[in-house]
């Protein structure tokens, strides 16, 4: 009878931990689902990667009401390490994400108003629309993301917002309330040229994720990679999505992970410079920047210079 060794699979981590590099500069994940589930066995672990990969600051996004909440008891958590060589700095976004649209309340506004309160969150959102997959149905959707825009007037906060198969209807609602008081950033921008335009022509801000590293054709990684350089510098910001968008240029796909962490942004730093023809190090200073200044991250406890705001 013959006898076979257990097989066992990597651990996340694990893998993690043998793809990552530390970014050349001081870099901050805008855009990071810490309060998934997929994080609750090794959330200590996942920080500390991350600051080894000099990922100083992560942006942990609210989807509804319930992740908010826990965001925010993370955030609390977690303040006596934040800023620490073993540890970023944290700070969330409060906000219904077009998928939760249709659990709103007339309660959600006077919820979501507290949790801004906080003075680590940073922004109202991740709001907007995603007509891809109708989770909620269209007309809520545009409700609760019209609802949300108002609110971060009222507040003079930024937006953190998701646009998905929607670009001609998303900018329709948010010409309404333009001029904003506060930044408006489109997360993980995926879309195209021309909403990228009218984007832009709005005085929004732009987040790249892990999706410019996916070679898929039909995925239009390329076609990201091609409009980067329509982004002005001031303008581009970096982030994971984690746990979603693994950076595909992790190359053989049995040494990739299968859950995104912020240790590996500096993937995404790689690939984004790549497009733009310049240094990851000139890309990593002028994304961090741009962050400090849009969600007034306090540049010097990120390690740059001077405070750009």
């Amino acid at each position: 009878m013959t006898s076979h060794a257990t097989r066992t699979r990597p651990h996340q981590g694990d893998l993690v931990q043998a793809q990552m590099f530390a970014a050349p500069v001081p870099v901050v994940d805008i855009g990071v689902n810490l309060v998934d589930h997929s994080f609750q066995s090794d959330l200590p672990k996942v920080l500390g990667r991350a600051a080894a990969a000099n990922v100083r600051a992560l942006l942990v996004t609210g989807t509804c009401l319930r992740t908010a909440k826990a965001a925010a008891n993370l955030v609390d958590a977690h303040a006596a390490a934040a800023g620490t060589p073993t540890q970023p700095l944290l700070y969330f976004t409060a906000g219904v994400h077009p998928h939760n649209a249709k659990q709103c309340t007339p309660d959600t506004l006077t919820e979501l108003r507290r949790l801004a309160a906080h003075p680590r969150c940073v922004a109202i959102g991740e709001c907007g629309l995603d007509f891809n997959r109708n989770f909620s149905p269209p007309d809520v959707q545009e409700e609760w993301f019209e609802q949300q825009v108002v609110l971060a007037k009222e507040l003079r906060k930024p937006l953190f917002l998701h646009c998905r198969d929607a670009g001609e209807r998303f900018a329709e609602i948010l010409r309404r309330h333009t001029p904003l008081p506060a930044p408006a950033v489109v997360h993980c921008f995926t879309g195209s040229a021309d909403e990228l335009r009218a984007f832009l022509a709005m005085d929004m801000y732009i987040g790249i994720t892990g999706w410019i590293c996916d070679d898929r054709p039909e995925r239009g990684g390329a076609e990201l990679a091609a409009l980067l350089p329509s982004i002005p510098r001031h303008r581009l910001m970096i982030e994971t999505d984690a746990p979603y968008l693994v950076p595909r240029t992790i190359k053989p796909s049995k040494a990739r992970p299968g859950r995104n962490e912020p240790a590996l942004l500096p993937h995404v730093l790689q690939a984004a410079a790549a497009a733009l023809g310049v240094s990851p190090e000139e890309l990593g200073l002028s994304s961090t920047e741009v962050a400090c200044r849009v969600f007034g991250l306090p540049a010097a406890e990120l390690g740059l210079a001077a405070d750009p705001r």
